[in-house]
């Protein structure tokens, strides 16, 4: 339970590291050594758990090491008019994170990244756009882990719990 709770910590790390990279044009070194230092684990007043440090940065140096291909493979998944450089980059930030999980982090379920993600989404953003984020990692995993959904029963992944509470909060 605490590991998976450090690493729900340590997917919400990933995306305000690799927003901040992005707005910011601050290197991977420099986001690493503050991240690693500061990172406090609060949004709006609200704090989460501690984040698994490896794990954070395996996602963190994975994103950025196939950044492209992964904008490209995001890109075809989203509508032709809006394509990635259109989207808001925290919701950007989080469509590469967890389209990385699902290319290289085979370990990880692909509903479980998708539902991960999902919950990061709602800690910034509304019913909409985490429905875009469900479905633009839905559609990625059911490309690239089509094994994954071929074993599974013909149900369809549900809607996530867009609560807030579903991100690791410190007690």
């Amino acid at each position: 339970m605490v590991k998976t709770l450090e690493r729900s910590a340590a997917r919400l790390a990933a995306v305000q590291a690799l927003y901040q990279m992005d707005v910011s044009a601050k290197g991977i070194d420099e986001t690493l050594a503050e991240f690693e230092t500061f990172w406090t684990g609060e949004i709006e007043g609200e704090t989460y758990h501690a984040a698994e440090t490896a794990f954070f940065r395996d996602i963190l140096m994975g994103v950025l090491a196939d950044q492209r291909p992964i904008d490209r493979q995001i890109d075809r998944t989203l509508v032709e008019t809006w394509p990635l450089a259109r989207v808001d980059s925290v919701l950007r930030a989080i469509l590469r994170a967890g389209a990385y999980e699902l290319r290289q982090r085979k370990d990880v379920p692909a509903k479980v990244v998708i539902k991960e993600y999902a919950d990061v989404a709602g800690a910034f953003f509304e019913r909409e756009e985490v429905g875009m984020i469900n479905a633009v990692l839905d559609a990625l995993a059911h490309q690239l882990r089509a094994r994954e959904f071929a074993r599974a029963s013909d149900a369809e992944i549900s809607a996530p719990d867009i609560s807030r509470t579903d991100l690791p909060k410190a007690g």
